[in-house]
Order: C-alpha cells, then sequence, then structure tokens
C-alpha cells in the first residue's frame, strides 16, 4: 500500500493512475496520523509554493512530514514535492519549507523561455536503483520555472542543462525527489515509478556518454471536442474554424480513444479544445470531465484542456469563479488549462488602466497553480494596411503582400470561436498575459487553419520575441517539412497539429521520423 499525500491543489490524478497501472494500491492520505504510519510515501506537489505550504500548515501535515522524512523510510517527492523539501522559495519570500534540505529554490535566471516546459533529459551523479533498466539516454517531462540549490552537493542525484546546469533530483538515502514528472514521462517514467515501488532494488547507473542535456521540440496532438448533432462527444476539426461538412459535424472519433492512439504513437502532449465550452456551462459538462478522468489513466504524457474557462452564473444564480472551473479540470486529469476568449476581454479590461485587479482568471490560476499551469490560446487573422501608423497595433512588415499590395499587416485578435474580431493585436494580447501570470502561448492562425500550407512563420516570431513564454505554433501544417520549419526558422517550442493526425494523412510517427537528426525531439 502506497501512502499518498494529496494536499488538494493541481492534477495528482495522474500519478494515482500511474501508480495503480503497476499493480500498486493507494491510499491518499486523510489525517497526520496517514503520514506518520506510512510505510512508503508519494508526495507530488503541483502549484505554487507558498500556497503548497500554507496548506500543508493549515492540515497540520508539516511535522508528521517531517517526522516521516526523517524515519529514513522510503519517499517519492515529485516536481514541488522536491521544492517542499528546502528551506524557502523565491517564489514566495518569507516562507518557510521543510527544511530536511539546506539551501534554497531559486527563479532560472536565463536568456530563454521561462517556464522551463517539455522533453529534457538527465546528467546522472550517483548510482541509484530508481535507474535499473534505463539505457540514460531518455527524455522526462519538466513543466518549472524554479530549481533547488542545495548546499550539499551529495544530495544530487541528477542535473539537466537548461541555460544553466540545474538540480533535477535529488537523493538521501531512501529519500528521493524528482523536478520532473515521472508519471508524464511515458514509459521511461513509469519505469522510474516501478523501480521506487520496489521493495529492494540494485543501485545503478545508467552507461551515457558525458555530455549536456538538451530540450526536445515538442509535438502536439489537439483534439477539437464537441457533442455532433446526435449528442454524442466526438472529435472534429474545423476548417477555418467551419467544422461542419454538407452541414453535418465532421466526426473523427471519439476523444478517449483518439488520445490513446496518440500517446501511443508518440505524442509528447494532448490538448483537448472544448469548442462548446462557450456556450456550456463546464461544470455540468460531465462527458468532458469524464473524457479527462478516462484518459488520464492510460495516458501519461501532459494533458491540457481549453474552453469556457471563464467566470460562470448558473441558472440558480450562484457565480462560479474561473478558478472553480479549473480546479475540477486539474482534479479530474488536466496538467494545463487553456484560456482563450475570456484571455482577450481580460487584456481589454487591462489596458484601460494598466492596473491588476488579482481577480482575473489568469491571476488568480496562476497564483494557486503556478503559472505553468496556464496556456493562453490565441486566435488571430491578418489584417492588411498600407502603413504602420495607419493603426494603433503593433504592425509587422510581411513578405506575403496583401490583396491590393500591402506590405504590412497586424494580427487581430478574436473571440467565440473566431466569430467576432477585437480591437486589439496578438502581440499586445501576449505580453498582457505573460505579465497577469500566464506561462504558456498557444498560437493559432485562423488564415492558415485547415489550409495544409504550413504554419505562420511570421506571426509566430513577431510573438516569440515580443514574451519570455515559451509558444506553441499551430494551424497549418499540412507536412512533415512543415514541422522542420518552424522549428528551425522560429523560436517554437512545440507545434500543433490535428486534422492531419485525425485523417493520418502525416502520422507523428513520420514527423519524428522526418526530424531526427536536425531537431532535438523525444523518439
Amino acid at each position: 500500500m502506497i501512502a499518498f499525500l494529496d494536499y488538494g491543489a493541481g492534477n495528482v490524478r495522474s500519478v494515482i493512475n500511474a501508480i495503480e497501472s503497476l499493480g500498486e494500491k493507494v491510499k491518499v492520505v486523510e489525517t497526520a496520523e496517514d503520514i506518520v504510519s506510512a510505510e512508503r510515501l508519494v508526495f507530488p506537489g503541483v502549484g505554487a509554493f507558498g500556497s503548497m505550504m500554507n496548506i500543508l500548515n493549515e492540515k497540520n501535515y508539516v511535522e508528521p512530514l517531517k517526522e516521516y522524512l526523517n524515519s529514513g523510510r522510503p519517499f517519492l517527492g515529485i516536481c514541488l514535492g522536491l521544492q517542499a523539501l528546502f528551506e524557502g522559495s523565491e517564489e514566495a519570500p518569507g516562507v518557510r519549507g521543510l527544511g530536511f534540505v539546506l539551501g534554497m529554490v531559486k527563479r532560472f535566471d536565463i536568456d530563454l523561455s521561462v517556464p522551463h516546459i517539455g522533453w529534457n533529459g538527465l546528467n546522472i551523479k550517483k548510482p541509484s536503483s530508481i535507474f535499473t533498466g534505463l539505457g540514460g539516454d531518455e527524455k522526462f517531462y519538466f513543466v518549472h520555472s524554479y530549481h533547488v540549490v542545495p548546499e550539499d552537493d551529495g544530495a544530487v542525484l541528477t542535473t539537466t542543462d537548461y541555460g544553466c546546469e540545474f538540480v533535477s533530483s535529488i537523493q538521501l538515502g531512501n529519500i528521493i525527489a524528482t523536478q520532473f514528472h515521472p508519471e508524464k514521462s511515458g514509459s521511461s517514467g513509469l519505469k522510474i515509478l516501478e523501480n521506487f515501488l520496489k521493495t529492494r532494488g540494485e543501485q545503478s547507473i545508467p552507461v551515457k556518454p558525458a555530455q549536456s542535456t538538451r530540450l526536445a521540440k515538442r509535438i502536439i496532438a489537439c483534439l477539437d471536442v464537441r457533442t455532433n448533432d446526435q449528442g454524442d462527444l466526438v472529435v472534429t476539426k474545423g476548417d477555418q474554424y467551419d467544422v461542419r461538412e454538407k452541414g453535418v459535424v465532421r466526426n473523427f472519433g471519439m476523444p478517449v480513444e483518439l488520445a490513446r492512439r496518440y500517446y501511443q504513437e508518440g505524442a509528447d502532449e494532448i490538448t483537448f479544445l472544448n469548442i462548446t465550452g462557450f456556450r456550456d456551462f463546464p461544470l455540468e459538462d460531465m462527458p468532458m470531465l469524464e473524457v479527462l478522468r478516462q484518459t488520464s489513466k492510460n495516458v501519461f504524457v501532459p494533458l491540457t484542456i481549453g474552453g469556457g474557462i471563464r467566470d460562470y452564473m448558473d441558472k440558480n444564480g450562484r457565480q462560479y469563479k474561473a478558478l472553480e472551473v479549473a480546479s475540477e479540470y486539474f482534479r479530474s486529469g488536466a496538467d494545463k488549462v487553456s484560456i482563450g476568449s475570456d484571455a482577450v476581454l481580460i487584456v481589454e479590461e487591462y489596458l484601460k488602466t494598466a492596473e491588476k485587479t488579482g481577480q482575473s482568471s489568469i491571476e488568480e490560476i496562476s497564483r494557486v497553480y503556478g503559472n505553468q499551469a496556464v496556456v493562453i490560446s490565441i486566435d488571430p487573422r491578418r489584417v492588411y494596411v498600407k502603413s504602420p501608423d495607419e493603426v494603433k497595433h503593433q504592425v509587422i512588415e510581411t513578405t506575403i503582400p496583401g490583396p491590393n499590395g500591402e506590405l504590412y499587416s497586424w494580427y487581430q485578435c478574436t473571440i467565440k470561436g473566431g466569430r467576432e474580431g477585437r480591437d486589439l493585436d496578438a502581440i499586445t494580447l501576449a505580453q498582457v498575459c505573460e505579465k497577469l501570470g500566464a506561462g504558456e502561448i498557444l498560437l493559432n492562425c485562423i488564415d492558415r487553419d485547415g489550409t495544409n500550407l504550413g504554419f505562420d512563420l511570421e506571426l509566430i516570431n513577431a510573438v516569440s520575441k515580443a514574451v519570455s513564454i515559451p509558444v506553441i505554433a499551430s494551424s497549418g501544417a499540412g507536412r512533415v517539412e512543415h514541422f522542420h520549419e518552424v522549428f528551425t526558422r522560429t523560436e517554437a517550442e512545440s507545434a500543433l497539429a490535428a486534422g492531419i493526425f485525425h485523417r493520418k494523412e502525416v502520422p507523428i510517427a513520420e514527423v519524428k521520423k522526418h526530424l531526427k537528426g536536425k531537431v532535438e525531439i523525444r523518439e
């Protein structure tokens, strides 16, 4: 029986599913005594350091945790569960950690995008039983803005390179903690979990050439989900956001089955976009929540859900905050939430005063769950102008002339599934959302959607240069060459596609085969 410390924040369902898939039973901690009496404890911290420690203190878990750690019994901390072991974090000045490991948690101070999101490798510093059966060149999934800095190098189990060499896991006796997420790292991550769950294991160190690790470019499969005319939840795909063909909603299959297929084919992430979310109240959308629950049982890579992440009032007049909606998605298996139309409205309000309210969905969700949990989905279309002086928006010089030979354009943000344009440009939207706490940008392009003409490189470069958070390129992929193009001619860290994967025109395996040796990928 594995004792599991769920303090109530983020997606821990995937960790439970991963452990149970390995044949173990899980007992969720309900009292301090459950911690003290545990034989083997797993602590998957998700969210923000300050919020986590406040909850641990409120539940009176801090002293029992210290007692357990000092007993030397097996412990596995994941992500924030690693950071909690330290004395404190720059993320929450003045908030004390468990202090089991001397040292602090510090924010990345590098020239690369922060958060560090994606698949990266491990530089192994000493033998450990959790490495049994691994070759040493595997990649694991990271999503964090802060990293631990222990005073004693003897605690360091692995390091990883991302603008600097940082500590990616520690081990002190039976106490092991990782910054990466084994439950989101496919078969390699499951192997690490399996090794931890074993009663005994030989200390081993994989044979691996001495070299630095590299962050992989991510290939993301996107599933647009909605009900069809018969009331079934299906995966569909729009042509410039029109999902109907001959009057009928395009149907590419059931969401759970398709997500499992993409996981098996090597997708680095899965994104669900609930494209009816702006009309329906998500907390009453039980089928979509069930899709997440069922998918997380068999798909051990990150899951993002978008659609309807905003404040709601139900038919009885009760007000629901976007944070409540996001929380339910996280509890059902999502790792990140994607905010679309609501982000446009939030930024419009911000631009009126240039002051944060602390009450927007972006601010509230990032404050509780960390900015790495908030993705902003931007749906812009090109608007051509003869001169940058014609509009107040951020304008780019384009190599794709407009219908009247225009050499300048700006990207107009839209809402409501692209049906309504707003007086706001995509570059400004991305910049303000970063200020408000967003951790990633999903950059669509209505003009390219469904065209198979390739990604809009000018849009991607303009936004990537304007923000310091990762950018996901979306819309327009039609050939394997388009993925190589976007990764070598822009700073995009990920590329997302839908229709070409659904129709099996361009399988994920073919994309990775084409990129191998040219672009860093997870094989």
